[in-house]
């Protein structure tokens, strides 16, 4: 049974925290990771930072070939970034052990992780593996996302359920949309990009612990 690690690793212990050099308030998002002539590229989602002087300081980085904005909105950009990923410890120590990135969020000292691991003797040899490689890192949370013991909402942290159940009953899925992300944010007291970041990983996470467990 596949299981589900929520962790946490220090920017500096590995290379991609080193790359994505984030000033705060700067955070950073892992969208995707797209294959392009045999490599895995990635795609970021970057907020709030002084966005010349990231790029700057990402391009100084010997492991980076080229970054390039693929889109962009007032306070977030989003960049795909010629680096490559399996020379990265923790991304080669994940791909060792066949398990998946859900998703993966960074500031300037630390970077989250939420991992599914084909079962929980993987989850133990990337801990070993990772501390083979003098890798630090702090476990939150990990579950087994059908065990019927971790309660109704598959996954969904009080705040993402709170979301995304005012979402739907305010309309903003239903065809036309009844309310945006501004109104719901002004329900939740929260940013309008917070309330977007926050369905989405809801969905995401939703997703993962229903559609796609076997």
């Amino acid at each position: 049974m596949s299981v589900i690690a929520e962790i946490s690793i220090p920017a500096a212990d590995f290379e991609l925290g080193r790359v994505m050099e984030l000033t705060p308030p700067a955070t950073a998002e892992l969208e995707s990771f797209v294959p392009a002539g045999g490599r895995a590229v990635p795609y970021f989602w970057v907020y709030n930072a002084d966005f010349a002087s990231f790029e700057e300081c990402v391009l100084r980085e010997p492991a980076v070939e080229a970054i390039e904005v693929v889109d962009s909105y007032d306070d977030r950009m989003l960049y795909t970034v010629d680096w490559g990923a399996e020379n990265d410890s923790v991304f080669r120590t994940i791909r060792n052990v066949d398990a998946y990135v859900l998703n993966a969020t960074g500031s300037s000292d630390t970077w989250q992780f939420e991992l599914r691991f084909p079962s929980r003797d993987a989850m133990s040899v990337f801990q070993d593996q990772c501390q083979e490689c003098d890798i630090s890192f702090e476990v939150h949370r990990v579950y087994n996302p059908s065990e019927p013991g971790q309660g109704p909402w598959f996954g969904l942290t009080d705040r993402q359920r709170e979301a995304l159940v005012l979402a739907v009953e305010r309309g903003y899925y239903d065809i036309p949309r009844t309310c945006t992300t501004v109104e719901l944010a002004e329900e939740l007291g929260i940013s309008d990009q917070a309330v977007t970041e926050r369905l989405r990983r809801a969905i995401n996470t939703l997703t993962n612990n229903t559609l796609l467990t076997s």
